[in-house]
């Protein structure tokens, strides 16, 4: 499947996160989604129960200028999305098969990492790898599974010689966040992106000078908001794989992406620490 940013997608994402009005327009949209084009804004109004005005605002809510524009990037989105029901997320159930467990958690391991490429701004990844290169340290936030993420982030970004730390609960955030400086990258991971003690951290952080980096889930939250960048993520969570599988999942491809911006950008170095490391800890062995 070709990746491309997929304005359904975002909309399944975002739904819950806007307004009454708004969140009419996109469930009418994402119920009837075959007819959408063909339909004018004042159809689309009617249909779903709102308003001219309604609709344009919602347009320009999920970042087009008009209707028109919105309508363009609805029909681009069709044929993936016809790919994601023909193969939805499917959760587990009870008496499952082994061998369907093993298919079906690999299949949505690989969709959650599809949707989230198909949602990630890469000019956002970009400002981000850059940040990365040149700061003089980084802080990773996070909490529960989140955490685990940070600290994959921490391990493999020590190992090119950055200087790391990574903060998993609400004191330690605290008073990391109290001791950045201009210079230092600060990067939150939250999928809700209102995690108390996530956003808390990042005021501090904002007011030590750091930049701020979001890894969270495509929708309207207090994270997105605040952040100096965002790394939007794609997955449901769906019953029993609400323990953050595929949010995990698509997390650390976040962090892998990043990762792999930064040592190829500095190759040269990068190779050479890695090679370090490497060696001590073959000698171990």
């Amino acid at each position: 499947m070709a990746i491309n940013d997929n304005i359904l997608l975002k909309l399944r994402d975002m739904k819950d996160s806007l307004t009454p009005v708004e969140r009419m327009v996109a469930e009418y949209i994402l119920d009837n989604m075959e007819e959408i084009p063909h339909l004018s804004i004042k159809n689309l109004a009617q249909l779903s129960k709102t308003s001219d005005a309604s609709v344009l605002r919602f347009c320009k809510t999920m970042g087009y200028s008009g209707y028109r524009s919105f309508i363009v990037s609805i029909s681009a989105s069709l044929g993936s999305m016809d790919e994601q029901q023909d193969d939805p997320y499917t959760d587990i159930q009870p008496g499952d098969d082994l061998s369907i467990i093993i298919n079906n958690i690999s299949r949505n391991n690989c969709k959650s990492i599809e949707d989230t490429l198909s949602v990630i701004n890469r000019n956002e990844i970009a400002r981000a790898v850059d940040a990365l290169r040149e700061c003089n340290r980084i802080v990773f936030f996070g909490i529960g599974a989140s955490g685990l993420v940070a600290l994959d982030a921490d391990q493999k970004f020590s190992r090119i010689n950055k200087m790391c730390r990574t903060c998993t609960d609400g004191h330690s955030q605290l008073e990391s966040a109290i001791l950045l400086e201009k210079g230092d990258v600060a990067i939150f991971i939250s999928n809700s992106g209102e995690t108390v003690e996530i956003l808390e951290s990042l005021e501090i952080a904002k007011k030590s000078g750091a930049l701020t980096v979001a890894i969270t889930k495509y929708n309207k939250s207090q994270l997105a908001d605040k952040a100096n960048i965002v790394l939007s993520i794609s997955t449901p969570e769906i019953t029993i794989r609400s323990g953050a599988m595929g949010s995990r999942i698509a997390m650390l491809t976040v962090i892998d992406i990043l990762f792999a911006g930064v040592a190829s950008s500095d190759y040269q170095n990068v190779k050479r620490y890695l090679s370090k490391t490497h060696k001590i800890l073959a000698s171990k062995h």
